[in-house]
């Protein structure tokens, strides 16, 4: 937001719906998945269409959520019955990926019931890590396709194109943490409200609940006295030197918050 940088995505999408998007009554209905130009033969797909959804959804909604609607309607997922097309872990992490950002309803619902009935949702409690096995017979987890479920998990409509159509000038700017001990640990909260920092420790599995951990804040934007409190009441006074400080957080899912006093 605020530079050119997408510049060269006009010109390309210009040639592309041209050359490569196949069209019926204004809507894109099937794009290339291969192009011999020796031969000038195409090889179109509707699912060609899916896999850029994601980057249109910024820089043209209108067709992100043409395709994406294209999509649910294939697989049945806006309807009652059983939704189908949906056994490929690609095909069906790409939609999860995409839905969010265009659904917080009963189509997202569906969509990870789907997930959660044909693609082996899996706990690893001692790695207090939750993926998806996607009935590939791997020993380990594929990244890229529990990366894209993820990100549709924790996506709410709109979220991702907002990162590019808003400016959030503060980004930079606004109080930042570091230091965090993870894997061990991992920060379910932390965000500025503009006044009061609040965070959320939680801890990689049952035998670290409890515990306490050290984080570094910088960038605050006042020093001197704060206020670190704990759900449970308690109250930690503290000075901040130069915009930072280090707290000690107690790692169990508790909400703590950070504030001038």
């Amino acid at each position: 937001m605020g530079t050119d940088h997408h510049r060269v995505f006009d010109p390309w999408w210009e040639h592309a719906t041209a050359n490569y998007v196949t069209w019926q009554d204004g809507r894109p209905v099937a794009m290339d998945l291969y192009y011999d130009p020796v031969v000038d033969e195409h090889v179109p797909s509707p699912m060609g269409l899916l896999a850029p959804v994601w980057y249109l959804a910024p820089q043209r909604p209108d067709v992100a959520r043409s395709v994406w609607e294209m999509a649910v309607a294939l697989t049945g997922l806006d309807g009652d019955a059983t939704p189908v097309g949906l056994e490929d872990p690609n095909f069906a992490s790409l939609l999860a990926m995409q839905t969010s950002e265009f659904d917080n309803g009963r189509i997202r619902e569906r969509m990870w019931a789907v997930l959660d009935d044909i693609h082996e949702p899996t706990w690893d409690h001692d790695l207090g890590e939750f993926t998806f096995g996607f009935g590939l017979g791997e020993p380990h987890p594929r990244g890229q396709l529990n990366a894209r479920v993820m990100a549709g998990w924790v996506c709410q409509p709109g979220a991702w194109s907002r990162i590019f159509a808003e400016n959030p000038v503060d980004r930079f700017t606004e109080p930042t943490i570091t230091g965090v001990n993870f894997p061990d640990v991992a920060l379910s909260e932390a965000w500025w409200d503009g006044a009061v920092l609040h965070l959320a420790a939680q801890p990689r599995n049952a035998s670290l609940s409890g515990t306490c951990t050290s984080v570094r804040v910088s960038g605050l934007p006042t020093d001197g006295s704060w206020a670190l409190m704990c759900s449970d009441g308690s109250a930690t006074s503290l000075d901040v030197l130069g915009g930072a400080v280090d707290l000690d957080l107690i790692v169990d899912g508790s909400r703590h918050t950070l504030s001038r006093i």
